[in-house]
């Protein structure tokens, strides 16, 4: 029709994460308070996570079939030790991470291979299991020691990110 404008598709901005209890939640919180003012850009506890599959904008319409793939998926629980600080120089982000052990890798994969098995668009990223502390970081900064901080790791979640909003938790699922 002459003039008229489609309104662009909804979309809604996804991930798979893990989502940590209120017990470790606090164990983070006093590491990233205990590391100074690296960045006024501090992540609020209430957001902290470590990404597994970083969807992006998805259509809104596929929602269903995301938490189906999330329903898929059986994965054995696994542990996980947050014991180093991080960078990533482009984004400017200061986290805290971890070694992945082989059941924790083998849920990414799992995830990702489902993802493209639904053909869902997202951008294909080496998984780095980190939590981001501080955001727009410049210049150098000095990572002080870390106390480790053990994760028994039973669950993971879909998560929907929405501007000024925390991150709201679509849905969890247990780990075996």
């Amino acid at each position: 029709m002459p003039g008229s404008h489609q309104a662009p598709a909804a979309t809604r901005r996804l991930f798979f994460a893990l989502w940590p209890a209120a017990c470790t939640r606090e164990q983070i919180l006093q590491r990233r308070d205990s590391a100074g003012t690296i960045s006024p850009r501090r992540v609020p506890a209430h957001n902290f996570h470590l990404t597994l599959l970083f969807l992006g904008n998805q259509p809104a319409d596929r929602v269903d079939e995301i938490l189906a793939l999330g329903d898929a998926i059986e994965n054995e629980a696994f542990d996980l030790v947050l014991d180093r600080w991080g960078h990533f120089d482009g984004p400017g982000v200061v986290w805290l991470g971890a070694e992945a052990p082989a059941a924790c890798r083998t849920l990414v994969d799992k995830l990702t291979g489902r993802a493209l098995d639904q053909g869902l668009q997202f951008q294909h990223r080496p998984f780095v299991p980190h939590l981001t502390l501080f955001r727009r970081v410049t210049g150098p900064w000095q990572a002080p020691p870390v106390e480790p901080i053990p994760w028994s790791v039973e669950e993971f979640s879909l998560i929907e990110s929405i501007p000024q909003q925390p991150y709201q938790v679509l849905r969890t699922w247990p780990l075996q």
